[in-house]
Parts: structure tokens; C-alpha cells; sequence
């Protein structure tokens, strides 16, 4: 049985009328672990528990490394997770409660990388949180089960910080013979990897990132999703933070989900940025995920 679920397909009333467009929403914040990255990350743990691997480390700002830990107890083999200082108190004690260890080195996710990297040795497997073509086929599955569904689209809705979900969005769609559907990639001003690496025409890093959306805090996106963005039809929109906290809060009284301001970014395109869906007539949006941000962080960004 695969680690991660099959998950709700809604139709949003509230978006649906706030845009004029049809709104449908692929509820992956229901996830156990709380996001999408189990889709991937599952099957990456489940292949190296078959290839002989007895330990996994991955770096991570936060759902990623809950998702290793998480397939780390339902498959008994321990896990390291090296995160960032960035990374919420939140996420690190989800991170120990699925039984992983936690190490914080670094201002970023790349300085977390690196450590965690140096501590792989033969028995252990690194499980990147977004650049492995395994994780891209199983992110995929989320396309996979819309089309299984039945629902016809013309727009596809993410947020990108790495770019893994990006690219196995991507190769869901075109593995449905829908490689034609635009990809609207969402980011904040803070995390703008994707949108900068767009702009100057090549692959770029952010010198630091910053803001609230730490789980899109990699300065860098993989040269897969930037190789997606040059030759697939991909719309870049850059959110505010303040922006991406007021959508995760409309969210939770419209659809009594809690999500955390990474996801908000990409719900900021159909709360206030609609006018980026006005030639797409029936659009999905990837509800990423929550977990790391609980309604008092919330309630706290909002009155700072």
C-alpha cells in the first residue's frame, strides 16, 4: 500500500465565485504527514528500503522532512533531518513526532543540504526534498488521479520553492497527454527563485531568501522546473507575504482547512490575483499543505 492517500477533489463555491472562473482544489494538506511530499518522498523511501538502505537523512525547511519521518516510522528505519534556523519550532516538533532526529545548521536550506550530505554514508540514503526524478513521478499521481476523476481543465495552480512539486506536476500532465495546460507557478517576494531565474534567462540563485513562506525558502530552483518554465507553457506570479496570509486565512472560513502561507501563495492568485486566470475557464489548484503552520503562527503573523 502506498504511504500517501488519495485525496479529495473539491469544487471551491467561494473561489469559483470570487473569480468567475470553476475553481476545483486537489486537497493534499489532508496528506498524513501534511503536504503533497509524501507522494514522492514515499516512493523514494520505499525504493531505497528495497535497494538495501537502512537509515535516511534529508534536509529540509519543514514538509519534506516530516514526510521523510513520517515514511521513515511506517517503513522502521530510522531518519536524520537537517533543517535550516529559518525552520518553524512547529515543524521541528512534527519532524520528532513521527521518531527522526532533528539537527539545525545554517541560514538556509541550502547550508542544512550541505551538512546533511556530509553525513551520508553507505547504509544511508538521501532523500532530497525536490530534485529527484523519483519524487517528480510520484508527485505526478496528483494529475494522475484529477484525470481518473474526470475533471477536464485548462489551468493548473502550484507554488514553487524548490521546484519539485512544479515538476512532477508537469510530468503528470504530460503523462495524460495534457502537456499543453498552463502552469500558473506561484511564489512569494521573498522566495522568488523560479520568477528571478525566469527573468534573467537562466538558472539563478537568490543571494538569501526571506518572509513568512519558509517552505518555499530554497534560494535555487532544480534545473528541471527551470528547464519546465523555458519550454512549457508556465506563468510565473510573484505574491506579497501579506497577500499569502490573507488567502490562508479566506481558506480556513471557506473551506475549514488550515494551510500555511507556502500553500497561501498559491491560493493569492484566485483570492487576489484573479485577473491571472481570466483566459482559463476551468482551473485547478494544488492545496500543498499545512502542517507547519497552525492557527496561533497564523493569528501571530497577522497581528505583527
Amino acid at each position: 500500500m502506498a504511504l500517501h492517500l488519495e485525496t479529495p477533489l473539491l469544487e471551491s463555491r467561494p473561489l469559483s465565485l470570487a473569480t468567475g472562473r470553476s475553481v476545483w482544489l486537489k486537497m493534499d494538506a489532508l496528506q498524513p504527514p501534511g503536504s503533497f511530499k509524501i507522494r514522492g518522498i514515499g516512493a523514494a523511501c520505499e525504493h531505497h528500503v528495497r535497494n538495501g538502505k537502512r537509515r535516511f537523512v534529508s534536509s529540509s525547511g519543514g514538509n519534506a522532512g516530516i514526510a521523510v519521518a513520517y515514511a521513515g516510522r511506517r517503513l522502521s528505519v530510522p531518519v536524520s533531518v537537517f533543517v535550516p534556523e529559518t525552520t518553524t519550532e512547529r515543524a521541528k516538533s512534527l519532524i520528532r513526532q513521527e521518531g527522526a532526529e532533528v539537527f539545525v545548521h545554517g541560514a538556509s536550506w541550502q547550508d542544512a543540504n550541505e551538512r546533511a550530505l556530509a553525513a551520508v554514508d553507505a547504509e544511508t540514503a538521501f532523500i532530497h526534498p525536490f530534485d529527484d526524478p523519483i519524487l517528480w513521478a510520484g508527485h505526478a499521481t496528483i494529475i494522475d488521479e484529477v484525470v481518473r476523476a474526470g475533471l477536464s481543465l485548462d489551468a493548473v495552480v502550484l507554488s514553487v520553492g524548490g521546484g519539485g512539486l512544479l515538476s512532477g506536476v508537469a510530468e503528470g500532465l504530460a503523462r495524460n497527454g495534457l502537456q499543453d495546460i498552463p502552469i500558473i507557478a506561484a511564489e512569494t517576494e521573498g522566495t522568488g527563485s523560479l520568477a528571478a531565474s525566469i527573468k534573467a534567462g537562466k538558472l539563478v540563485e537568490l543571494p538569501s531568501v526571506s518572509g513568512i513562506a519558509t517552505s518555499l525558502g530554497a534560494r535555487k530552483v532544480c534545473e528541471r522546473a527551470f528547464e519546465i518554465a523555458r519550454t512549457r507553457p508556465v506563468e510565473s506570479v510573484v505574491v506579497d507575504d501579506r497577500s499569502a496570509l490573507e488567502a490562508c486565512t479566506r481558506f480556513l472560513d471557506d473551506h475549514r482547512v488550515v494551510v500555511e502561507p507556502a500553500c497561501g501563495a498559491a491560493l493569492a492568485v484566485a483570492y487576489s490575483h484573479f485577473d491571472r486566470l481570466a483566459q482559463h475557464q476551468r482551473v485547478l489548484i494544488v492545496v500543498c499543505g499545512g502542517a507547519t503552520s497552525p492557527v496561533s503562527q497564523l493569528q501571530a503573523w497577522q497581528a505583527s
